[in-house]
């Protein structure tokens, strides 16, 4: 109905002896609302406390207008419990739900006393704001006012400390219930997946007399959310077994485990999952998916996606400009954040990121600081230490490491390990002794337990042949107890992620997978590969050394690609940590030797190895 007919009805109903009802009921905008509201103020027949109450009501049950309601609230002189309740109960769930404890304070200061629809609302609101001591208060009121026992405050308060992390208090309502439904049985889940404590909410649910969809969801997600992706896939699999169709929501936290994992096969048929039981492709379900098909390595498919997606915001459009960037496409991925710009969309910080993250695997030295430079003067976004970070990346990686430096130690804002160690990384890529020295006891001093640092220091030491300095870079982490994080790589054969670790003994086809390596290493042996020792530990002889980088993880994983998976289909492999620059070399040859294409996902970027040559040109 357009602005003019609803103001003629409004106008029209009006002239009823008893039209507020009638009208309120009906209202459905903002403009009739005005016109109602107008028409009260100017007669001051209508107006009184009653009428207030549905106006607010109106605002916060049918047409979210939370601040009108509160304009409205300021011209009651005496306002009644009604709407004190509806006050908290609008701003229990909106973006400052600290209002709704204003407004129960300002409820008592009245010589109100609130009852049984008060308190839930209170209750949701430290929940929302994630206060314990704040829900901790709001309980103490509860049991103040009596309403301890009341069905609908025990599950708000339930909710509240699943949601603020206190389990055991959660735990002792939940088992003071007496009657369990699924709401409670959710929220439990919920806040054992909020603490990290994953098995807990998993045994909740499989304790679930009934489940609803909303408790599926917030199982997958929670999967997602603490890095369990493989049991987030799992527990799809058991969704679909039994029968239950998933929503948009629950095929958000799928898809993103997909992503993470880097199956690409499982990926595609919660894809078509999503296509066959017409779910709503929106926005956020879309960005999962073209994010997904990025990190999973099909950048076609990425773009496809993305070009046949009606509504787009600002984060679907970085999803795809940083996919393009880890595969190294830079030309396209500033194409793309060109494209988003003409077309009024309003780049975030961490689009920036994506942007400089593509110039920097580009070697766009000044496409990147021109870039930099633009992002407060023409889009009003502060450089955040990403940023820098990104910049310090960028210069170092080119080989400008005294600019990279200089740039460190003019930043306005303190630099942290990540920026240093940005620095640190490109000393090794460039084999600079004298700054990587320099740095890496920076990093040592901040970071005192992080591996990483010691390691990459110990490779800058080892490269040179400077032996003595890797042995006091060792003992020192001996003595500090600092271990480094152990290496895995994924590999998808038949929709199955398969993981393997150095030296992995585990796999049930290990012993065929090590014979097949033993045939690629005399193959690429005979193409020219020579065992690349001089970044494996220092303290053990050659042939254990080349025995360590042939039981790398990726290896392993590529050996039992190339046993699975018929040439020219592409090896899709994950790897946690930075690949190796034996690994690298050895990949290049295994794609020509073998001729097949690897795509390799590290901790950095994607390697596109084929026919010899790597997708980042050594440059990485």
């Amino acid at each position: 109905m357009s602005g003019s007919v609803s103001s003629n009805l409004v106008l029209k109903t009006l002239s009823l002896k008893n039209p507020k009802l009638v009208l309120l009921e009906q209202c459905s905008n903002i403009f009739d609302l005005k016109i109602i509201h107008g028409h009260m103020l100017r007669t001051h027949v209508f107006f009184d406390v009653f009428s207030a109450s549905r106006i607010i009501a109106v605002c916060i049950d049918s047409i979210n207008l939370l601040g009108y309601a509160i304009r409205v609230f300021s011209q009651i002189h005496n306002p009644n419990l009604f709407i004190y309740n509806a006050m908290i109960r609008g701003c229990s769930t909106s973006e400052k739900p600290v209002n709704s404890i204003h407004y129960y304070m300002q409820l008592q200061r009245a010589g109100l006393l609130p009852d049984n629809i008060t308190h839930p609302f209170l209750v949701k609101a430290c929940a929302h704001l994630e206060s314990a001591a704040m829900g901790m208060q709001a309980h103490g009121q509860v049991i103040k006012h009596g309403f301890e026992q009341d069905c609908y405050v025990k599950h708000s308060l339930l909710h509240m400390y699943a949601a603020v992390g206190d389990m055991k208090a959660a735990s002792c309502i939940f088992r003071r219930m007496g009657r369990f439904d699924v709401f409670s049985w959710t929220s439990m889940i919920q806040g054992y997946h909020k603490c990290g404590d994953v098995e807990s909410a998993r045994e909740l649910f499989e304790r679930m007399p009934e489940k609803s969809l909303v408790t599926w969801s917030t199982m997958i997600s929670g999967y997602a959310r603490n890095n369990r992706f493989d049991k987030a896939v799992e527990l799809f699999r058991t969704l679909q077994a039994e029968g239950v169709v998933a929503n948009e929501t629950v095929m958000v936290g799928v898809i993103s485990s997909c992503a993470h994992l880097g199956a690409l096969a499982i990926g595609e048929k919660a894809h078509e999952y999503v296509m066959r039981n017409n779910l709503t492709l929106n926005v956020i379900l879309g960005t999962a998916l073209v994010d997904m098909y990025a990190r999973c390595g099909n950048v076609e498919k990425a773009i496809q996606v993305f070009e046949e997606l009606e509504e787009k915001d600002v984060l679907c459009w970085t999803a795809l400009i940083d996919g393009l960037a880890s595969h190294g496409y830079a030309e396209k991925a500033l194409q793309y954040f060109s494209d988003m710009v003409n077309k009024g969309i309003v780049p975030r910080d961490i689009t920036f990121t994506a942007v400089l993250k593509a110039c920097s695997h580009g070697g766009l030295v000044e496409r990147g600081l021109d870039i930099f430079e633009g992002m407060k003067r023409d889009h009003g976004v502060v450089p955040r230490l990403e940023h820098y970070g990104c910049m310090v990346d960028l210069l170092g990686r080119a080989g400008k490491l005294a600019e990279a430096e200089k740039f460190i130690l003019e930043m306005p804002v303190e630099p942290n390990a990540p920026i240093w160690g940005a620095l640190l990384g490109a000393c090794r890529i460039h084999r600079n002794v004298e700054v990587g020295e320099r740095v890496g006891k920076i990093l040592i001093q901040m970071k005192p337990e992080h591996s990483g640092y010691y390691v990459l220091l110990s490779n800058i030491y080892a490269r040179t042949n400077n032996w003595k300095d890797v042995t006091v870079m060792r003992q020192m982490m001996k003595e500090k107890g600092v271990r480094k994080s152990p290496g895995y790589s994924l590999v998808e054969i038949d929709g199955k992620v398969h993981e393997f670790t150095i030296g992995d003994k585990t796999h049930p086809e290990i012993e065929k997978i090590e014979r097949m390596w033993e045939d690629i290493l005399q193959k690429i042996k005979l193409a020219g590969y020579i065992g690349n020792t001089a970044e494996a530990l220092f303290d053990i002889d050659e042939e254990e050394k080349e025995d360590a980088l042939h039981r790398h993880s990726e290896k392993l994983a590529i050996a039992y690609g190339i046993m699975k998976i018929k040439a020219p289909g592409p090896i899709r492999i994950v790897k946690n940590l930075r690949v190796c620059e034996d690994c690298h070399i050895a990949t290049k040859l295994i794609s020509k030797v073998f001729k097949v294409e690897l795509i390799v996902r590290d901790r950095n970027r994607f390697h596109h190895f084929k026919d010899g040559w790597c997708s980042c040109m050594d440059y990485w």
